[in-house]
């Protein structure tokens, strides 16, 4: 995805492996005027390391981005929502509170899975648990697929140019009514208290 919204070759590519980044990665480009830092995460379940080794990593990688990240994107793959998807969400807020989806934009990756003329739109509002996290995170929802999608001038919606664009528009929407401002490190500071 990282690649997908820089429009370049940034990020490494890991084919034929699920592995994630065992550490955060961040990448920054400009697109269409604007400077774009996006960064890359472990995957909440990673198995190289240990819940509290990601917890700090992913923190400290949060408080890096200062003076803090205009938004979070939830990546997920479109074909699931499983139990384990729904763990991430409490995780996220555990980490951050729930102040933290005020910031948070909904990505669909892989979206060439969704059979036929199937819209995102539609396919989320089957499963009460993703129509909940959309709730959440105030509607913002985009679907992208790096594998044909990319090729598609003809259909406006399975292009990833336009999908990126409505991506990058709802972040700046994000801002704007955020006051201009991020998801602050004294609002992670606020979020450890609370969760201890």
């Amino acid at each position: 995805l990282g690649n997908t919204i820089l429009r370049s070759d940034a990020f490494t590519v890991r084919k034929f492996t699920k592995s994630e980044p065992s550490s955060c990665e961040a990448q920054s480009g400009s697109i269409d005027g604007r400077n774009i830092t996006v960064v890359d995460t472990p995957g909440f379940f990673s198995p190289e390391r240990s819940e509290e080794d990601l917890k700090q990593e992913i923190l400290r990688c949060t408080t890096e981005c200062a003076p803090g990240p205009h938004a979070f994107l939830l990546v997920f793959k479109i074909e699931k929502f499983t139990e384990q998807e729904e763990e991430v969400i409490t995780k996220i807020e555990e980490y951050f509170s729930a102040e933290v989806f005020k910031f948070c934009v909904i990505v669909f990756t892989h979206g060439d899975q969704l059979s036929g003329d199937t819209r995102f739109d539609t396919f989320i509002s089957k499963n009460k648990r993703l129509s909940s996290l959309l709730e959440k995170c105030g509607g913002r929802c985009h679907v992208v697929d790096n594998k044909y999608w990319s090729q598609n001038q003809q259909d406006e919606y399975r292009n990833n140019q336009k999908q990126v664009e409505g991506l990058i528009q709802t972040i700046e929407e994000v801002v704007r009514q955020a006051g201009g401002g991020c998801y602050t490190t004294e609002m992670i500071v606020r979020a450890r208290f609370i969760t201890g």
